[in-house]
């Protein structure tokens, strides 16, 4: 596997949640495996669960790590192509990527959306050119569109939590409200990870909040968010801003004043319709404004042992990386 950002990179899925249970009953058996290899971790955004999941996997493996925070001590990197460089940025991606190169194996990149030009954070520019220039595999720790570790994880997380072997769970991806504008990374890759996946999958979301199709296929969008969550067995609640699929001059942007849409907020009256549900959430999270209390600290939250399964999806994704030098 030379590049993993979606989740077809993985191939068969049921072989990689087999390799996932493997790897958890012993996180240090290919401890061998990195030995004399080191990773990369380029950061160009914020991080705790992504980096510090990483960085344990790598170190699982028998890695060397280096972590780069472009934003905290590095020369500031100018992204786009043909620019007279005559600002605050004082090096260009493309001398930089092959200098990173040469000092390890494999490179992780973190680079969110600008949420400002849907078609430069659509075409993923800054991680493909990590991939054009660098000469090395390559592995998304969330990039513009998607997030494939933490979704690899929720999938992960939800195969534990699910025991009725004879019927598919019913998920839901709600959307929920929040004070800013966040990326689609995470609903992207959830929505891409749960059509690869043996569930019974809903998307539920206010109008005009639509997800790229590429994404979605096609699962069935339930705009009454109490009517898809009837009968639900996981809720996974993520906030996103616009995709600008059904607007496009409103990418990035909230559509509603966040004060108007707090009955989206998952809380008992909704959780009461689901099947004894499960709660999930990526993390971080803005109680009161996605979720209530009750519920993201009640017996069905499954936050905490989600977020630990961080470091089992991106073991398996090394694992794999390794295999393939």
């Amino acid at each position: 596997m030379k590049s993993f950002l979606n989740v077809q990179d993985l191939g068969d899925l049921r072989q990689a949640l087999a390799e996932a249970q493997e790897i958890k009953q012993d996180r240090f058996k290919y401890v061998e495996m990195g030995k004399n290899k080191t990773a990369l971790l380029v950061f160009f955004n914020n991080s705790l669960r992504t980096r510090l999941s990483t960085q344990k996997a790598a170190l699982n493996l028998g890695m060397n790590v280096i972590v780069l925070d472009v934003n905290a001590g590095a020369w500031k990197l100018e992204t786009e192509h043909g620019v007279i460089m005559d600002g605050d940025k004082s090096e260009h991606l493309l001398e930089a990527i092959p200098v990173m190169a040469s000092y390890c194996d494999v490179i992780g990149i973190r680079s969110f959306a600008g949420l400002t030009d849907r078609d430069y954070d659509y075409s993923e520019t800054v991680y493909n050119q990590f991939v054009k220039y660098s000469g090395k595999p390559v592995f998304a720790m969330e990039t513009a569109t998607v997030h494939p570790l933490q979704a690899f994880a929720d999938l992960i997380t939800i195969e534990e939590n699910w025991k009725n072997s004879q019927q598919r769970p019913k998920v839901v991806l709600t959307w929920a409200p929040h004070p800013k504008s966040l990326p689609q990374a995470v609903p992207n890759s959830f929505a891409e990870w749960m059509n690869a996946a043996d569930v019974d999958f809903v998307i539920t979301h206010p109008e005009g909040y639509e997800l790229d199709p590429r994404f979605v296929g096609n699962v069935r969008v339930e705009y009454n968010q109490t009517k898809a969550f009837e009968g639900a067995d996981f809720i996974y609640a993520k906030n996103w801003s616009c995709p600008g699929v059904t607007c496009p001059d409103k990418y990035g942007h909230i559509l509603q004043d966040y004060h108007t849409m707090m009955d989206w907020t998952v809380s008992a009256r909704q959780m009461a319709v689901t099947n004894n549900g499960h709660f999930m959430h990526c993390l971080p999270v803005r109680r009161g404004m996605i979720v209530t209390d009750e519920v993201i600290e009640g017996p069905d939250s499954l936050v905490i042992p989600e977020a630990a399964n961080r470091e089992i999806s991106a073991t398996v994704v090394l694992k794999r990386i390794l295999q393939s030098l």
